[in-house]
């Protein structure tokens, strides 16, 4: 039987299971392998459950690649960035954006459809985000 093959693109780790299921999980949920080379990324083996990884001490699951909880719940621009950056705080990006929170995870959540006029100032409010996190300058801090 064929082995499992995973690779990565696009910010993605992909795998193909031995009977050819298809999933994938964005790599910036695992931080030692967001963080890895793309030698220690190669440094795995299959164990009966996952795929692992010695060096940098990690594992996955090969079903875990499949666990809706994993994959973005709707295919919005909102939903995927939630998903995709999790480092950024819902409750407060909310807060920030001038947003109820309840009201941003309906949005993420695909239950309720911002406004354009809504999604602009989400938008507006990610740009001032990461134009103000490009400037900061760890070296002037004492």
């Amino acid at each position: 039987m064929q082995d499992p093959k995973i690779s990565f693109e696009n910010g993605y780790i992909h795998l193909t299971t031995r009977d050819k299921r298809e999933g994938k999980l964005p790599i910036r949920l695992y931080p030692r392998l967001y963080n890895a080379s793309h030698e220690q990324l190669q440094d795995y083996y299959f164990s009966p459950m996952g795929i692992h990884w010695p060096k940098l001490d990690e594992d996955l699951s090969f079903e875990g690649f499949f666990l809706t909880e994993n994959h973005p719940k709707n295919n919005s621009a909102l939903c995927k960035l939630f998903f995709e950056y999790p480092e950024l705080n819902l409750r407060q990006v909310a807060k920030s954006a001038g947003l109820n929170t309840t009201l941003l995870q309906q949005y993420v959540d695909g239950h309720k459809k911002p406004s354009a006029e809504r999604l602009k100032q989400i938008e507006e409010y990610i740009h001032r985000l990461g134009k103000e996190l490009s400037e900061y300058r760890l070296s002037t801090i004492e």
